[in-house]
């Protein structure tokens, strides 16, 4: 066997017609042999090294990078961990640095421990503990301001119409803060402003959220032959209901977080800028089964009158978090269970909590089929199947009202359902239990850590 066209690999015997078993390999070809082992050796830990994350959270008594906890690498010659702060190996006795205390660590990785190849920061919190959910919660959110659904047009003596809001360019999504230097708390303080103003013949000053610019916009309202007002000519709203779960409760500081993903405008899709809102108890009436295309729903009611739980105060693309006023009056675990950090969670079998009839919370098995810890869109870091036939049965799969309910895996809290695939009932995405209890405001992160590569 000839290695890139050389001949030169072996010893005189070959070119002789003499090799024979043992025959003697000179030290070129052993040369290659190592540097072909080495290549590999770099090749391997460079494709484990690429996908570490540049920062995370690590409970006391983990492994500094816990990914990396299958290498000994304290001993391993393609890599070294080594202090930022004074440069100094990280090696225990059994080759694996272990998070001691909490507080932030900053490592740099090297190949060969010699090239440099990445810096990691890792923020070691003590572990928490929640109650975790699964009950059915009715969900009461009111806008800064109030949202511009569409447009109305504004029929005049003549039955000619008009819009005055279109004309002078406000757009659908925005949100009007001010008429004429007052606070707009509600739709009908707008409209009473609105047609106070036009009888007196007052040009408006509307004061408008759009995104992240406030802008100013001024025009005249007309009057409405139909309403008999004065009109601008828009649909607003300033409140939005619905139904969702509980995921989690902590005891001692009373935060909980809920339904796994941002509440939006049903409309607009447009975040709800939350002024104030409130989590009460709800009961499960009935389910509209899934199916592909056209996903199922829970449908609920109250049982006289509605219960407040709690205040929302964190309106998120992971979810609305805030402060129960009351515990519910029971739990499908009597005691608090662990967070899962994202490293801990696998790809395999978990379960899921959720209420199919009434306030009964029920346990079914689902898997986890992909875990994308880099997209935190949306809440949107686990792939999962429901696997239990009896939710499949009843429900098709994921349906509306079931986002915010809790993942469980290996006794750990590891996450929530959020999303259904509109075209696959049974599939749907999640989001880890650490990305919720990070926005609630636990695991707190000092500014090395947060403005860490």
């Amino acid at each position: 066997m000839y290695f890139s066209g050389s001949q030169n690999y072996f010893c005189d015997c070959r070119q002789k017609g003499l090799i024979k078993e043992g025959c003697c390999l000179k030290p070129n070809f052993l040369k290659n042999i190592l540097m072909l082992l080495v290549v590999l050796l770099l090749y391997i830990a460079v494709k484990d090294l690429a996908a570490l994350p540049v920062k995370q959270n690590i409970n006391v008594g983990d492994p500094l990078l816990p990914q990396l906890a299958g290498y000994r690498y304290g001993r391993n010659p393609a890599m070294q961990v080594y202090s930022s702060e004074n440069n100094k190996k990280l090696l225990l006795p059994g080759g694996i640095p272990i998070a001691g205390k909490t507080g932030p660590v900053k490592m740099k990785i090297k190949l060969l421990g010699v090239i440099p190849f990445r810096q990691v920061s890792v923020n070691v919190v003590d572990p928490v503990e929640v109650m975790v959910g699964g009950h059915s919660i009715g969900i009461f959110l009111r806008s800064e301001g109030v949202l511009v659904v569409s447009y109305t047009p504004v029929g005049d003596s003549l039955g000619f119409k008009y819009n005055p809001a279109e004309k002078a360019g406000i757009l659908p999504g925005d949100i009007i803060v001010k008429i004429n230097g007052r606070a707009v708390k509600n739709d009908k303080l707008l409209q009473d402003e609105i047609d106070t103003l036009g009888n007196k013949k007052v040009p408006i000053n509307l004061e408008v959220k759009r995104g992240k610019r406030t802008v100013q916009i001024s025009l005249s309202p007309l009057y409405c032959r139909e309403t008999g007002r004065y009109r601008i000519g828009l649909f607003v709203r300033n409140n939005t209901a619905g139904m969702g779960t509980l995921t989690f409760y902590e005891p001692t500081t009373k935060i909980y977080g809920a339904l796994g993903h941002m509440v939006t405008d049903a409309d607009t899709s447009r975040k709800i800028d939350l002024a104030e809102g409130q989590i009460t108890n709800a009961v499960v009436q009935g389910i509209y089964p899934g199916k592909a295309g056209k996903p199922g729903e829970k449908v609920g009611y109250y049982r006289g009158r509605p219960e407040l739980l709690g205040e929302i105060t964190k309106n998120t693309s992971v979810g609305i978090f805030g402060r129960l006023r009351k515990s519910p009056a029971k739990f499908f675990y009597k005691d608090t269970i662990p967070v899962a950090m994202c490293y801990e969670i696998k790809e395999g079998p978990a379960q899921i909590l959720t209420v199919l009839k009434g306030d009964n919370i029920e346990c079914f098995d689902i898997e986890i089929q992909k875990i994308i810890l880099r997209n935190r869109t949306g809440g949107k870091g686990l792939v999962i199947r429901v696997t239990d036939q009896k939710l499949i049965s009843k429900t098709g799969g994921i349906i509306q009202g079931m986002s915010g309910s809790p993942i469980i895996q290996k006794g750990k809290f590891v996450g929530a359902v959020t999303h259904v695939f509109i075209n696959d009932p049974k599939r749907g995405f999640g989001v880890p239990a650490e990305w919720m209890l990070r926005e609630a405001g636990f695991f707190f992160l000092n500014d090395d850590f947060q403005k860490a590569a």
